[in-house]
């Protein structure tokens, strides 16, 4: 979100691919609402959406429709996927996360350690969309720039006022004024 001249901010869109299979999703809808443009396709994973211009890929898949799902299948479908996403992203719906849901998750995080997937999980449609924008977004060029920046102004300023920097500053001073004589 770019600032503007006041407190009101700009809202962030950019283009989504999302695959044809979400078409009629509460997601989908969800991201129209927020005026982002979406593109949707027959030949990217089932359940895919894609930021392209941030390089990142989530999978949105229903836990339950998981647990009746084969493993082997399963596993299949999110191996494809990471195959061709570099920055992959498991976005895994349930209303309630119990010992099942989070067995599920355990499951793939050990199938796929290692590998570039990250497990998300999410609990409505709106809680996907929000996780997804934010990831998206902070992803994004100019916004990973800015961070970057902030992140060093940051550290900078930690290091300049920290008083355990000040001391060793001072002992090094001594050190050196030392090794002069």
């Amino acid at each position: 979100m770019a600032e503007s001249s006041g407190k009101e901010k700009v809202k962030w869109v950019t283009t989504i691919i999302m695959s044809s299979s979400l078409q009629s999703h509460e997601v989908a809808a969800i991201f129209k609402n927020e005026n982002h443009r979406i593109r949707y396709s027959n030949s990217v994973e089932p359940g895919s959406i894609i930021f392209s211009l941030s390089g990142v890929a989530f999978l949105l898949r229903d836990a339950q429709d998981c647990l009746m799902t084969t493993e082997e299948t399963l596993l299949a479908q999110i191996e494809k996927f990471i195959r061709i996403h570099r920055n992959s992203f498991l976005a895994l719906s349930a209303a309630f996360h119990g010992p099942r849901e989070w067995q599920l998750m355990s499951r793939i995080q050990q199938r796929f350690l290692g590998d570039n997937l990250r497990i998300i999980p999410v609990h409505s449609p709106s809680d996907a969309v929000k996780l997804m924008t934010m990831i998206a977004k902070s992803t994004c060029k100019p916004y990973i720039d800015n961070i970057h920046y902030r992140m060093i102004m940051a550290k900078a300023q930690i290091i300049e006022q920290s008083p355990v920097w000040k001391t060793l500053h001072k002992i090094q001073l001594n050190c050196d004024s030392l090794n002069m004589n």
